[in-house]
């Protein structure tokens, strides 16, 4: 048992956790949680940490039977955690890799982000992207690391099934998508039409901007379109998450 908040294994936890320059040249990522640490391909699991509390319940320890692991001190696991109520279960994972193909699908419907600084907001756009049936989403550099802990626990487990790809050029990788007969359409506040209008039927994607700022007229002037989600009262704009789980379901629909 890990006793040591020292202990070399322990501090690189940490370090992953907190710098996303250690998690891409050690290519892993932390979960946490009996959930994610579940859900996540056991052949991507690199190491399985529990603690002393967490393997004292006799359920606990069935759901964990048959997984490699290590047991570390309960004062260790709440160093190592990234949360304030640790559930006593983590595990190390590499990370998936995707190509720009591996996005498309029979019939592509993409997400397709600049700039998003929340960590929690790109993590529910993946959860609900896969509700919605996106067959991939794509994000710039400048949008924050899809391995952050916040955006992993706000997944809520879609991280493992959503394939992603991170854009070095993302008005590149756009034009060439409409190369390819993928239409884009730019969620805008000057938008011409209402989201619901376009047919979404055909291979399409979004374009959604950062939080504050919106969408840079680089990559929306690349758009077929600009739309726009119609609001009452005083409200100028929705958040990036919910404005973005509207379009997808939209297309969604329109699909069923």
């Amino acid at each position: 048992m890990i006793t040591s908040s020292s202990n070399s294994r322990m501090k690189e936890i940490v370090q992953l956790n907190k710098k996303a320059k250690t998690r891409y040249e050690q290519r892993v990522f932390v979960v946490e949680g009996m959930k994610m640490c579940m859900e996540a391909p056991r052949e991507q699991i690199q190491a399985m940490y529990v603690s002393e509390g967490f393997l004292a319940d006799d359920g606990n320890r069935e759901r964990i039977e048959g997984y490699e692991f290590e047991v570390v001190s309960d004062s260790v696991f709440s160093h190592i955690s990234d949360t304030k109520t640790p559930q006593g279960i983590l595990c190390l994972v590499r990370m998936p890799e995707y190509g720009l193909e591996d996005l498309l699908g029979e019939r592509p419907h993409l997400l397709v982000l600049e700039s998003i600084q929340d960590p929690g907001n790109l993590g529910t756009m993946v959860r609900t992207g896969e509700g919605a049936g996106i067959t991939g989403l794509i994000m710039d550099r400048t949008t924050v690391d899809i391995f952050n802990p916040k955006a992993i626990r706000a997944t809520m487990g879609s991280l493992f099934r959503v394939p992603f790809y991170v854009a070095e050029d993302l008005a590149g990788t756009v034009a060439a998508l409409k190369g390819r007969g993928i239409s884009m359409y730019a969620a805008h506040l000057s938008g011409a039409f209402s989201y619901d209008q376009p047919d979404y039927a055909a291979p399409c994607g979004f374009l959604v901007g950062n939080e504050a700022k919106g969408l840079s007229r680089e990559i929306a002037d690349l758009a077929d379109a600009y739309i726009r989600i119609p609001m009452e009262g005083k409200v100028e704009s929705l958040n990036a998450a919910v404005a973005s789980a509207l379009l997808m379901y939209e297309a969604s629909r329109q699909r069923r």
